[in-house]
């Protein structure tokens, strides 16, 4: 079901920048991103950047020692959002990054706001081609280190973003 729903210009250049990597000097690398939200502007017609929310890499391990719960902690508890997620983990063959795709739908979210955002999820999937890894999270306990190395790979994952899972 789609919504009419647009995705703004900036969304999809931050999607470009987190998947292509193409920082070399450790200054352009510690301003690449690490997590982004993304929510439905004011009057519900566009899918924009929230402002404020995200990770930078060079914040973390200098301002941030979990970015994975850092953005946990960003997610609104009672209502919804998209996000992107520049997850680091190791099998037990290689370390791996992968861009995962959540929408953040929250139990004590209004109805009208999980429609809304189900029903654009497409519009912005469309604009995120390659995506290997989307999660529905529906709280806080979705979102533990081992409901996503699951999601990464199952048993063949033994870390995520540095800690043992």
């Amino acid at each position: 079901m789609a919504s009419g729903v647009q995705v703004a210009d900036e969304v999809c250049r931050i999607f470009y920048d987190m998947k292509v990597r193409k920082c070399s000097t450790p200054e352009e690398i510690k301003k690449r991103k690490k997590a982004v939200i993304f929510c439905l502007s004011a009057d519900k017609k566009c899918i924009v950047v929230e402002e404020g929310k995200e990770i930078l890499v060079g914040d973390v391990g200098d301002t941030i020692t979990d970015p994975f719960k850092h953005f946990v902690g960003m997610l609104p508890e009672k209502d919804c959002r998209y996000a992107l997620y520049d997850a680091s983990f190791e099998t037990k063959e290689s370390r791996k990054e992968e861009l995962m795709f959540f929408l953040w739908a929250p139990e004590n979210a209004p109805l009208k706001s999980k429609m809304i955002y189900a029903s654009s999820k497409d519009a912005i999937k469309k604009k995120f081609q390659g995506i290997k890894h989307e999660y529905q999270a529906n709280g806080p306990e979705d979102l533990n280190r081992t409901c996503i190395a699951e999601k990464l790979g199952g048993s063949l994952i033994v870390a995520f973003e540095g800690s043992p899972v």
